[in-house]
């Protein structure tokens, strides 16, 4: 992998010294907060609750190509931040690193999330000087027993060593503006497991975990291990478990995000949907990620703008359709694919 790409630089306009200082004291605020790019729907990994393999008969595994990527360039200049994941290992993209770059010379501060099966240190001080400012590794459990009958594949062992090697590189390079992260995912037989996460983070010099739950309607038969809105009593007992170790993180100085749905749904989502976009591996563009999975399935509730390989992507992003679309979701009457989302019930701990 190489840091720079002429490719992606002969497609994209250059960048003027007065843009970059209008960008840099914040003259111009940006229309979009962040926009999350499926630079791959490849993964090693086969977890269980995953769609990948829930429905791997139906799955498309294809890495973003160099074309659709530069086509986004007007969308970065756009994006306050760029997620490069979606519904794949983004690390398993031979082009990552260009696509980072291309990120930052856009302005776009730029995060990522990842299983953690590719760390080299070669590759670990690639990551550190590329301008990443947050990698998080994903875990459904604080233990090799409990994460790894989950997470096939993908050892906690070796995610173990990985972040350490990562913050190794990233301590010796005096890589400060990097954080690690640990997206974790708390499923309802097993949210016990939670309060171990502060001692693991501060063993593993984590600076933050985001703790999400299951989405039922991608996991077919997972239900019992989500928490739908009306099931308060269980959900008293997750909030507990989440509030006594955001207690435990933040004596030991870490943050701790968690959510949780409560009843009545909220005007928007959870997902800032007003003000974030989703692009997946062919360039199509959706509100969410949770709305486009990318498989061969005919999916009701699949929702789809406009592809940036045939219109450009700001332009999509302002269309009647789409802004109505955002609209409706906002003033608690959303489209029929966002009804029975949980996301739109979820409240943050942070709220």
């Amino acid at each position: 992998m190489t840091r720079t790409s002429s490719a992606f630089g002969d497609l994209c306009p250059p960048v003027s010294l007065w843009q970059d200082l209008r960008e840099q004291f914040s003259l111009r605020r940006r229309l979009l907060d962040v926009v999350q790019i499926e630079v791959t729907s490849v993964c090693p990994g086969r977890c269980a609750y995953c769609p990948h393999v829930i429905m791997a008969e139906h799955w498309k595994s294809r890495h973003m190509d160099t074309t659709a990527y530069a086509r986004l360039w007007p969308l970065l200049r756009e994006s306050v931040r760029a997620h490069l994941q979606g519904w794949g290992e983004p690390f398993s993209h031979p082009r990552f690193l260009d696509m980072v770059a291309l990120a930052r010379k856009a302005g776009c501060f730029v995060s990522t999330t990842t299983c953690g099966l590719h760390m080299t240190e070669d590759f670990a001080k690639s990551l550190v000087e590329s301008g990443l400012d947050i990698i998080a590794f994903s875990l459904a459990g604080t233990t090799a027993a409990s994460n790894d009958v989950l997470r096939r594949g993908v050892d906690f062992s070796r995610v173990m060593d990985s972040i350490r090697l990562l913050n190794e590189v990233r301590t010796a390079r005096s890589g400060v503006h990097l954080e690690i992260h640990i997206a974790y995912l708390a499923l309802a037989s097993r949210i016990s497991e939670v309060r171990r996460l502060p001692e693991l983070m501060r063993e593993l010099g984590v600076h933050a975990a985001v703790v999400s739950t299951l989405d039922p309607n991608l996991a077919p038969g997972w239900a019992h291990e989500a928490y739908a809105p009306d099931e308060q009593d269980k959900i008293a007992v997750a909030r507990a478990e989440l509030d006594a170790a955001a207690a435990e993180a933040a004596r030991l100085g870490l943050d701790f995000d968690y959510s949780l749905p409560e009843p009545t749904p909220r005007r928007g989502c959870l997902e800032n949907a007003d003000r974030t976009v989703f692009v997946d591996a062919q360039g199509c563009m959706s509100t969410c990620v949770y709305l486009n999975p990318p498989t061969t399935l005919h999916e009701p509730n699949r929702r789809i703008f406009g592809s940036c390989l045939e219109q450009d992507p700001v332009s999509i992003w302002k269309s009647d359709a789409f802004s109505a679309f955002r609209a409706g979701l906002l003033s608690g009457e959303p489209d029929a694919a966002c009804l029975r989302c949980p996301k739109r019930h979820a409240r943050s701990n942070r709220e």
